[in-house]
């Protein structure tokens, strides 16, 4: 195929007509530039030589120029052709670019998560995390940590894919998974006046300081609400909105604490702190994974949702076995 064998309207029909070119067209010059011949770029296209020699018919036609000439080495591009191949590039890297940006939200190579978890949760959602990474490498997490009301306003947005927390909040429409058991004791430091102690009740609380989180906290709330079924109301000294402060004001003599007994762990463990044997505790809540019901999850967010709710018990931390109340 030679030059003059492609029809063309001369150069005033120009660039103007290019936006009508199609992908094949494009791609049928890149294959005869590639292999010299209109018999090797149907083969490597997969299609007849007709249909190619076509399409760069037309191709020809919409650029107003010849794009290929035969010689002696073959069919080659003409200074026109090599631009309009420079084009069939450019093209070609856009499609690559826009397919990985569907890939990676679609989670085929990656994508990111963004995850909300209440203050407490942090004891054992890193862990879970990790887990999860290993699986989905490419995957990349965010994670947003505060306490209750931080997260449960969080959720009235759509920033957040999800979040890990106790009580799923009343004020938005939820899909829950639930993830594990929650029991919140009362620890003292070792060597307290009531360590042995068994049967406490409340009453005889009365005169202790409580070292709390602050008002919002989940766990706050569940102390107040504990204390108020007995008409009890409980000495607060010190208001604290980091769990570790608490546990390191316990361990120092300020005072005791109603504290989740998965933000404690460790310390029971060690003998830094002991658990209180008070009647009625601990009281035993639910992790929840929650996300909005209106929210649309993509691939990546979907399977860590699908992960945490399935797996994610696995990461809560080791505590003694509480009786549930």
């Amino acid at each position: 195929m030679s030059a003059k064998e492609i029809s063309y309207n001369g150069p005033g029909h120009a660039a103007a007509q290019l936006r009508h070119l199609t992908i094949r067209q494009l791609r049928s010059l890149a294959a005869l530039s590639a292999k010299g011949s209109v018999t090797a770029a149907s083969t490597q296209l997969g299609l007849t030589q007709p249909a190619v020699t076509q399409q760069l018919r037309q191709l020809q036609d919409l650029a107003g120029l010849p794009l290929v000439q035969r010689t002696g080495d073959g069919m080659l591009l003409t200074e026109a052709g090599k631009e309009v191949l420079a084009l069939a590039e450019r093209v070609e890297a856009a499609i690559m670019d826009c397919q990985g940006a569907l890939d990676l939200l679609a989670g085929r190579t990656g994508g990111t998560v963004h995850l909300g978890a209440v203050s407490t949760a942090k004891y054992f959602v890193p862990h879970a995390i990790a887990a999860f990474s290993k699986r989905y490498p490419k995957i990349e997490i965010k994670l947003t940590v505060g306490n209750r009301e931080d997260i449960r306003e969080a959720m009235h947005g759509y920033d957040l894919d999800f979040a890990v927390m106790g009580r799923p909040p009343a004020d938005v429409s939820v899909d829950v998974r639930q993830l594990g058991r929650n029991p919140h004791i009362i620890v003292a430091r070792k060597g307290h006046w009531l360590e042995k102690d068994s049967g406490l009740s409340l009453t005889d609380l009365v005169h202790e300081t409580f070292l709390t989180r602050e008002p919002g906290s989940g766990t706050r709330t569940l102390m107040e609400g504990m204390f108020q079924k007995s008409d009890l109301e409980p000495i607060i000294g010190m208001e604290m909105s980091s769990n570790e402060t608490i546990k390191q004001a316990v361990i120092a003599g300020l005072g005791i604490a109603f504290i989740s007994a998965h933000t404690v762990a460790h310390e029971l463990a060690e003998g830094r702190l002991i658990v209180l044997d008070v009647a009625g505790l601990p009281i035993v809540r639910q992790w929840y994974v929650i996300r909005r019901s209106d929210k649309v999850l993509l691939p990546p967010a979907q399977a860590m949702f699908d992960f945490l709710g399935s797996e994610g018990s696995n990461y809560l931390p080791d505590v003694p076995e509480f009786g549930e109340r």
